[in-house]
């Protein structure tokens, strides 16, 4: 579940676009809300919530994310997660990422300083876990790949800069990704537009799926969908993701 909820959270979070480098960050400081909600048959219950903070400094930016699970859901498997990470405003280009875990009994720090020559992508990883109040890792690893690579937060503004309204049902875009741990592949592919109900609004939206796999082209979570509203805010407005028992879905609350 842990996986899923990260995937699913952070995606909501990209950096530069796939087809073309953008003159200017479009995003201005903002604040965005998610209510975390697990469903099974009857069962209907919020989980969790997420908040995301953008702070645009004119040559770079900086953003947040705030995870955390709801007191019923603790005793389940309780989550305290914050990621911070910077990019730059020019290009959306990742520079640092770092994500400070505090997931069950484990607690985790990664961070990934990102570094650029031609179209080569270099994250230098550093990653500590704690078991029980007790240091069980302490690696360091270095990261490649080619063309646009993103972190899990800057993933989140990637997908809201991709032109879905010249793009025909289908279509598919990818992109690597890093995390503190490993290198994995994100598949976006559009589906269309389609209305959405959130528990306040109504949105028009376009609807994506994300895929992850690894190098060796093997998924390494289900499959997870979003809808992003069309209007000039790029809102991704629901997501949903499929847990061995039951969903999880995100729900935007407006502010």
């Amino acid at each position: 579940m842990k996986h899923l909820l990260l995937h699913l959270l952070c995606i909501i979070t990209a950096a530069c676009a796939c087809t073309a480098a953008m003159a200017a960050s479009p995003f201005a400081n903002e604040s965005i809300s998610y209510k975390v909600k697990y469903k099974w048959g009857l069962i209907n219950k919020h989980a969790g919530d997420v908040t995301i903070t953008l702070h645009n400094k004119g040559h770079r930016c900086q953003s947040q994310l705030v995870a955390a699970s709801q007191p019923w859901a603790d005793k389940f498997f309780k989550l305290r997660d914050t990621l911070n990470g910077t990019f730059s405003a020019s290009n959306l280009r990742p520079e640092f990422y770092e994500k400070i875990a505090n997931e069950g009994n484990e607690r985790k720090h990664d961070v990934v300083r990102f570094s650029y020559s031609g179209n080569t992508v270099t994250g230098k990883c550093t990653r500590k876990v704690w078991k029980k109040g007790k240091s069980t890792v302490d690696e360091a690893r270095t990261l490649t790949a080619q063309g646009t690579t993103v972190d899990m937060l800057t993933s989140f503004y990637y997908m809201r800069t991709l032109p879905y309204a010249s793009w025909k049902p289908g279509h598919k875009e990818s992109l690597n990704i890093y995390s503190g741990k490993r290198k994995e592949l994100l598949t976006i592919t559009y589906h269309g537009e389609a209305d959405v109900e959130t528990e306040k609004e109504h949105f028009h939206c376009y609807h994506i799926t994300f895929t992850f796999t690894s190098e060796g082209k093997k998924k390494t979570s289900d499959d997870m969908e979003a809808w992003i509203s069309t209007d000039s805010r790029r809102i991704p407005v629901r997501l949903e993701g499929t847990l061995p028992v039951g969903k999880v879905h995100c729900l935007y609350t407006g502010k």
